[in-house]
């Protein structure tokens, strides 16, 4: 094992967590159309905690292996990848949002790790300890321990403010997207009833998808679409209609000016933080139930950035 202290073992923790960021960004930045500077990670500082955990995790569990340098690379495979997994199932479950995502990508399990970034992470593991971490622990040395101290204790103030700034924000965004499921419902059962009102004078009611498998703006289309249709039907001729089929159309129409408002009013973040965190990470996607309402949210912040500038 390291015989680092705990102040060294933080030093290293933060100081792959921004080396990390500083590549994370740097890759996710030089492949955007057209290329743009992007803050990656979840938190808005310049750090990756995953990569600070990642680097010492390597380096734990490599540390019995170190004249190894198959096991090394297998013991950074399975660490990475058990680690990457935990991750990612955890930030799911809590935020329903996916930060990676390697569902595309061959011999994946849940989208959450793949066969080809478990074997990087071998390779990267054997790089990491046998070429990276050596100029880092003797750089490590060569800084007082009293300093060191001080500067973990501010790095430690400063991350943990900032994680609890980025948890809040990603809750948060988390109940817009839940909000917007519940608003597409909703619309979903008004889509319903207006085919059924409709059907009275022998309209062909529509085939159905699921309200998670369909987009605000298709919703909104279709309701408005038959809302007019009704309209006309109404004026042209008035006596195919009983009073209360007209009265619950007025009542429908009503209601989906309010959903209209409420919806402008979720993709309308003016929250920094949160914004910050949609714009920081492309490449994040919803969970199968909030896919389209997170696209949509990310869709609406870009196109908010676009008007700003």
């Amino acid at each position: 094992m390291y015989p680092y202290t705990l102040s060294q073992w933080l030093f290293l923790f933060y100081f792959y967590c921004f080396l990390g960021w500083c590549v994370e960004s740097t890759h996710v930045s030089i492949r955007q159309k057209p290329p743009h500077w992007v803050n990656r990670g979840f938190i808005r500082g310049p750090f990756l905690p995953l990569y600070g955990s990642g680097a010492i995790m390597m380096l734990v569990v490599s540390a019995p292996f170190q004249h190894d340098l198959f096991l090394t690379y297998v013991a950074g495979c399975i660490g990475a990848t058990v680690l990457e997994y935990i991750t990612g199932v955890t930030m799911e479950a809590l935020f329903k949002v996916r930060y990676w995502d390697y569902s595309e990508q061959p011999f994946n399990f849940q989208g959450h790790i793949c066969l080809g970034t478990t074997l990087a992470w071998g390779g990267l593991t054997i790089l990491m300890t046998r070429i990276i971490h050596k100029p880092i622990e003797g750089l490590l040395y060569m800084v007082p321990e009293n300093l060191l101290s001080i500067l973990t204790f501010v790095l430690t103030v400063f991350i943990a403010a900032d994680f609890a700034l980025s948890f809040r924000a990603a809750l948060d965004i988390r109940d817009i997207l839940i909000a917007m499921e519940k608003v597409k419902e909703e619309m979903a059962h008004m889509q319903k009833r207006l085919d059924v009102i409709l059907a009275v004078t022998g309209e062909e009611i529509g085939q159905y998808r699921s309200a998670a498998e369909v987009r605000v703006e298709e919703l909104t289309e279709s309701i408005e679409g038959k809302l007019y249709g009704i309209k006309e039907r109404i004026q042209i001729h008035p006596g195919e209609y009983l009073e209360s089929a007209k009265n619950e159309a007025l009542e429908i129409r009503d209601r989906f000016m309010n959903i209209r408002y409420r919806v402008s009013e979720l993709k309308t973040i003016k929250d920094h933080w949160k914004r910050s965190m949609i714009l920081g990470n492309p490449g994040m996607k919803g969970s199968a139930k909030v896919r389209f309402s997170l696209e949509e949210l990310k869709e609406a912040v870009k196109e908010k950035l676009n008007r700003t500038y």
